[in-house]
């Protein structure tokens, strides 16, 4: 697909996530000669800024990003692109200056809209955009990016939805999950579908079960007020875990397409065993972390965040098993957790294959196999690794576990941020890696049930120590033999 020059408009420009993602990740693609020739990128906030003051916050925020790399001479032509305007996004005379200054010779006709604001705000935005004609497409291409949470439940989900309806059509709207612009991640359908051993290995008969892991060191940070309407299972489950599974777990597309691809992975959601009321408790676990200690430094407790309410049960910690009823997964328990102020920071994906159906070393000092895992890396470290168990160099029988390592990255390769990925994508119209509304609706659809009952059960959570595992929740667990697995190397069990 070829990337069109076009206007990006940021909506919350002086904000966080530009500053951290945003504006770093477009002058690394100027950077890459990856932003097409003419594209002019609009600032738009509420700080009374001119424009010499915007391009110096700019050349901050490239800096702290690209302080290895920082080139004067690239920042001079990314600059030359970038423009302030300030305004109110709530207020309308903001839009119609919006739309007089677009309308200049400079700005090229085609248009993104980010909206890096609050989901509160999507529907006022896009009504004031829409009665400024900016999402009309006479004479270019106009797209909208929003970032999740989409919706609190299933039921804002599908009235945020018809509210935008009215506005732009489906395939203007780019729903972003950064998780899905990660390299690994796109790596996980290439070692799927690319190689022809693993697909005969990859169902029911083969593998014993699946763990998804997103862990973090970090506790909430300043965010207390999000993070008290959302908890783990809205922040980081029903979007990022939900989406890994699919592409763990989908049949293989008839192409790389978007539309392809992504009604594969609304198959799987769409498979997924409901979970009534009265199974949450055994289907699903909370925990909310204590005082502890992380990196030998002593942390608060979540309920001693700024902003937290002094009796909240809001859950830090999440984690849920789930079943996919079709041909290629049924009885195959995929358990998948997400925690704050965890022992470490990863995401990995590991898949436990079921043990040989013979034991042939009985006789032997090999009492018990240990089965083989595939392990996949997403973050921070980015790694394929198949475990094997293998002989010992010696006279007798005995085993030990060794991996087969396919590193995603070469010592000497860059990293690439997952947002410059993505904001290339918009550019070339490439929907693959953006979420459809039907995804966003049947992911809610699975977790709504688990929302509601922890809603009503607000007299207790448990409490695990910062700076460990999280908390004992073993009782999701099919099998005695099952476990959290938190290593990217070998355990013996």
């Amino acid at each position: 697909m070829h990337a069109e020059p076009c206007t990006y408009v940021i909506f919350g420009a002086t904000g966080n996530l530009s500053r951290i993602k945003l504006m770093p990740a477009l002058y690394h693609l100027d950077v890459a000669g990856r932003l097409p020739e003419g594209t002019q990128i609009v600032a738009l906030g509420r700080r009374p800024w001119d424009q010499a003051t915007w391009l110096a916050e700019v050349k901050d925020m490239v800096k702290a990003k690209a302080s290895n790399d920082f080139d004067e001479e690239v920042f001079k032509r990314f600059s030359d692109r970038l423009y302030y305007h300030q305004g109110d996004i709530l207020d309308p005379i903001c839009y119609a200056k919006l739309a007089e200054k677009i309308a200049e010779p400079r700005f090229p006709k085609n248009i993104a809209f980010y909206l890096s604001i609050s989901p509160a705000d999507f529907g006022p935005v896009m009504e004031m955009l829409s009665d400024n004609s900016l999402f009309y497409e006479e004479y270019g291409w106009r797209r909208a990016i929003i970032e999740k949470p989409f919706g609190y439940d299933l039921d804002s989900a599908q009235a945020l939805q018809k509210r935008i309806g009215q506005y732009v059509t489906e395939d203007q709207i780019y729903r972003i999950d950064h998780y899905l612009g990660k390299g690994m991640v796109q790596n996980l359908l290439v070692f799927r579908f690319a190689n022809v051993m693993m697909e005969p290995l990859w169902n029911r008969n083969y593998i014993d079960h699946i763990q998804i892991t997103h862990s973090e060191e970090l506790g909430i940070e300043s965010r207390g007020d999000y993070y008290e309407t959302a908890g783990a299972l809205r922040d980081m489950l029903q979007s990022h875990l939900l989406q890994l599974l699919t592409l763990v777990t989908m049949e293989p597309p008839v192409s790389m397409e978007a539309e392809a691809l992504r009604d594969e992975k609304v198959k799987v959601l769409k498979s997924i065993r409901p979970i009534p009321k009265e199974a949450v408790n055994a289907t699903a676990f909370r925990a909310q972390y204590g005082k502890g200690q992380i990196r030998g430094e002593k942390v608060n407790s979540y309920l001693q965040e700024e902003k937290v309410a002094p009796n909240s049960v809001t859950e830090t910690y999440a984690s849920m098993k789930l079943y996919i009823d079709n041909w290629r997964w049924r009885g195959v328990p995929i358990y998948m957790r997400t925690g704050k102020r965890l022992a470490k920071a990863q995401s990995t994906i590991s898949i436990c294959f079921r043990h040989p159906p013979l034991q042939f070393f009985r006789d032997t000092h090999v009492h018990e196999m240990n089965p083989n895992w595939v392990i996949l890396g997403i973050q921070p470290e980015e790694c394929i690794r198949i475990e094997m168990t293998v002989k010992e160099p010696g006279l007798e029988m005995t085993t030990r576990v060794t991996s087969l390592d396919a590193s995603f990255r070469t010592g000497d390769e860059k990293a690439v941020d997952a947002y410059e990925d993505l904001l290339l994508d918009v550019l070339k119209g490439d929907r693959s890696q953006f979420l459809r509304f039907d995804e966003v609706e049947y992911a809610w659809r699975i977790v709504d049930p688990i929302l509601q009952k922890w809603a009503l059960e607000r007299d207790h959570i448990t409490i695990y120590p910062a700076g460990s595992w999280g908390p004992e929740d073993n009782r999701l667990f099919d099998k005695d033999g099952h476990y959290w697995r938190s290593s990217l190397t070998p355990e013996v069990k």
